[in-house]
């Protein structure tokens, strides 16, 4: 089995957009549940929303990200076509605002 991540892109929300009901909130999240139920235990880390990001090079600048990164997960995958599958089934698609989900092979890192 392989891990792999899924980093899930959406549009930044206006700060002067009016925020979902709680109705609506519940139920993305019953069919993010409902999503992770079929992953089962192929789920490694259900991830969690991001926000804020900042960029730090090498000479210590900081910057806001540009990239619209709006969470993650982490899970594991019979090989990468296996995991895109999942992915093509996954509500973050079907959230208004052109969602979009990347998948990444998480790489051994040599000696650890």
């Amino acid at each position: 089995m392989s891990k792999l991540v899924f980093v899930y892109h959406a549009p930044m929300v206006p700060a002067e957009a009016t925020p979902p009901s709680p109705e609506a909130i519940d139920a993305v999240m019953q069919q993010w549940g409902a999503w992770a139920a079929t992953v089962g235990d192929r789920m490694v880390d259900f991830g969690t929303p991001l926000a804020g990001g900042v960029r730090v090079t090498a000479g210590s600048t900081k910057t806001p990200s540009d990239r619209e990164i709006a969470g993650y997960s982490i899970l594991e995958a019979a090989n990468l076509d296996d995991a895109l599958e999942l992915a093509r089934t996954h509500p973050h698609l079907n959230m208004p605002g052109g969602c979009e989900i990347e998948v990444h092979e998480a790489q051994p890192v040599p000696g650890m």
